[in-house]
């Protein structure tokens, strides 16, 4: 398949022309200003706010003036995860995409769909001529994957319709009314250095190859943590051995399940070899574990050059003690949806992020307020106990589900008249930017569909292509049955 041939073109189009625009996390300028040129380009009304949210207003089509004004919304920015042997600058470099049967991906990279392709189908809305809707804003906002801030930041009085479609979900035939509220949990472990013995040898151990993912979407999963997995092996080393530990570094986003992790470790020569056995052993029994989930997975261990420096013993027991114990996973299931996660925590990162400090991000998500702070506390109370300074941001919102919503059930009764089956109505794990559009306009009438992606936030992203015809072709339905202004 070429992708050139692919449809609909004129989505697929404008998604290969912001792949060659950089936009990662709170370096959105360049797209911002594409994002104006282009309104300015169709001659539409295009205002941008001090956050660098872009909003660009399209009358309606002939005949349907009297339709009530529906808000299209995405995310201008972009995860940014490439692989280890991928030379790639996402502050310069554009996305290179190819397909690979029905699934369009990128080389190395993430592909950038999330929420890329939300932006483009926008874009072919604005700039059709021969599509029927009623008055139509489209909102772009900037920083969604890092922090929300541009969804905080935005003001009343921005956007004038009551209607919003977020086109920012990952599962064609699925209809989204609802999300989880989160929170970032940062750890700070103190630390003194100590020499590393001469009759010492260094050895770096790497967990790779794992699958990662969104820590929302995807915690249920049964994916493996690389943080886990390399903090388990140096706990068991740290208990049989006089292990130093002299660097560690896993995981890099706080919305991503790490997919490796490295450390550093000194141990004493006599013992080198036992550690090679206990690295092989404990490879078997993650492979094992995870033979379902984790087919790639490694756990590889190398000699390196000796590190004059370790961290101090007991501040290492102590971080080995305190990550082996957080809990990290689903938390806990819905008792009011089948199959939904209500609560969960991500042990996210964990970096020597300046001289004599560790500090682990973790993240914790609930559709429930007060069970999500029940894990905050629970992971807080875990790091406290071991002698860390443990802080959490405010957090967002979730999105209560109105299963009486107006715009749900045209969209429902579109996709049912297109593809005649009923779409699957949801909640999602992962944050959505609507739970603060609520908090500024509360009158507000919601729902959220979009394409099948898969392997979001890790350079395994990928679009199913067929689903992406489907899905323009149900939004431009919903488009066109809009209800008429009261």
């Amino acid at each position: 398949m070429d992708k050139k041939s692919l449809q609909p073109q004129e989505v697929f189009s404008f998604f290969e022309e912001i792949c060659q625009i950089p936009r990662p996390s709170k370096k959105e300028g360049k797209i911002i200003e594409y994002l104006k040129n282009f309104g300015a380009k169709y001659n539409l009304e295009t205002k941008v706010d001090e956050a660098g949210n872009i909003l660009i207003k399209k009358p309606a089509t002939k005949g349907k003036e009297n339709l009530r004004t529906v808000i299209l919304q995405s995310h201008m920015d972009m995860v940014c995860e490439k692989n280890n042997e991928t030379v790639h600058n996402f502050d310069t470099d554009p996305i290179k995409t190819y397909v690979d049967g029905e699934w369009l991906k990128a080389e190395g990279t993430t592909l950038g769909a999330d929420n890329g392709i939300g932006v483009a189908t926008e874009l072919a809305i604005l700039a059709a001529d021969n599509i029927e809707h009623g008055p139509v804003e489209c909102l772009f906002t900037v920083d969604e994957e890092t922090g929300l801030t541009g969804a905080f930041a935005l003001k009343p009085g921005f956007m004038d319709g009551d209607i919003l479609i977020n086109l920012d979900s990952e599962d064609e035939g699925e209809l989204f009314i609802g999300c989880a509220g989160g929170i970032n949990t940062t750890i700070d472990f103190a630390y003194t250095e100590e020499d590393v013995p001469e009759n010492y040898v260094a050895m770096k151990v790497t967990v790779m190859g794992l699958t990662g993912g969104h820590s929302g979407d995807d915690i249920n999963k049964n994916r493996a943590n690389a943080n886990k997995i390399l903090n388990r092996f140096l706990y068991g080393l740290k208990k049989k051995y006089d292990m130093l530990l002299c660097t560690i570094d896993g995981g890099n986003l706080h919305n991503a399940i790490p997919r490796e992790a490295f450390a550093v470790i000194a141990v004493p020569e006599t013992v080198k070899e036992a550690v090679r056995i206990e690295a092989n052993v404990l490879a078997s029994d993650v492979e094992n574990e995870y033979n379902v989930t984790e087919p790639n997975v490694a756990i590889v261990l190398e000699t390196v050059d000796k590190p004059a420096k370790a961290i101090d013993r007991d501040t290492t027991m102590r971080l080995l003690r305190s990550v082996h114990g957080v809990y990290c996973g689903v938390f806990a299931m819905s008792q009011d949806i089948p199959g939904f996660v209500e609560t969960s925590t991500n042990l996210a990162s964990i970096k020597m992020n300046e001289p004599g400090n560790i500090r682990i991000v973790t993240s914790q998500r609930s559709s429930i307020t007060s069970a999500r702070t029940n894990v905050v506390d629970s992971v807080t109370s875990v790091f406290e106990l071991a002698g860390a300074k443990v802080y959490s941001n405010d957090g967002y919102p979730g999105w209560k589900p109105n299963p009486d919503s107006e715009i749900l059930k045209v969209s429902v009764e579109a996709y049912k008249k297109l593809f005649g089956v009923e779409p699957k109505v949801k909640a999602i794990h992962a944050g959505l930017e609507c739970g603060l559009f609520l908090e500024k306009y509360p009158n507000l009438d919601m729902v959220s569909f979009g394409p099948t992606l898969r392997g979001v936030h890790s350079p395994d992203e990928r679009m199913l292509i067929p689903t992406v015809d489907k899905f323009w072709r149900h939004l431009l339905e919903v488009l066109a049955n809009i209800p008429a202004v009261k």
